[in-house]
């Protein structure tokens, strides 16, 4: 019993794109290869835009299949999408920013030094207003598992003088510097 394997890629030739020569990577982050095809590995942006929409919809303890719903896509689409496998299109971007109550921008925020730098430069994310030490963490704090059920924990708080105690309470608890 054989098993056969059939691959379509997107055939995309240099000419696509001027000044590009095989092997080489053009603006846009796409690698040219022998026969000038895609590579099968997710764009570095691609999978940052989709680790800020996991982030956003675990924040809102939004299911998959309910952002889906709302997009009228099936979650396994929501799961290409926030691994960077399939690519979020402009208008999808604007549904996404809608569904999940964050503006475009929020989708590009936080961008790691390298891809702002190989794709817009310093000078391009200080027009946008980011600025180089913007990030205090140093790491990936903000899309930790603890990190999102402190925050659910905190609004799910529905008397707005005690969550400002708690607040203040643990804001003493951290380093007086910070």
């Amino acid at each position: 019993m054989g098993l056969t394997l059939t691959v379509r890629a997107r055939a995309s030739s240099t000419h696509d794109r001027p000044g590009v020569e095989k092997g080489k990577t053009d603006m846009a982050g796409v690698d040219t290869i022998m026969g000038g095809d895609r590579e099968s590995r997710p764009s570095p942006i691609d999978v940052h835009v989709g680790s800020r929409i996991r982030l956003r919809r675990t924040l809102l303890g939004m299911s998959q299949e309910r952002l889906g719903d709302a997009l009228g896509l099936t979650f396994q689409q929501v799961q290409k999408y926030e691994r960077g496998v399939n690519r979020v299109g402009a208008s999808r971007l604007f549904d996404l920013s809608r569904v999940l109550d964050v503006p475009i921008s929020f989708f590009f925020d936080d961008m790691p030094d390298s891809l702002a730098t190989a794709f817009g430069g310093p000078a391009a994310r200080r027009a946008s207003g980011h600025t180089e030490g913007q990030d205090p963490f140093g790491d990936d704090t903000l899309s930790r598992r603890e990190t999102l059920e402190l925050v659910r924990a905190y609004y799910r708080i529905t008397d707005p003088a005690i969550r400002k105690r708690v607040f203040d309470l643990i804001k003493s608890m951290g380093p007086a510097d910070a």
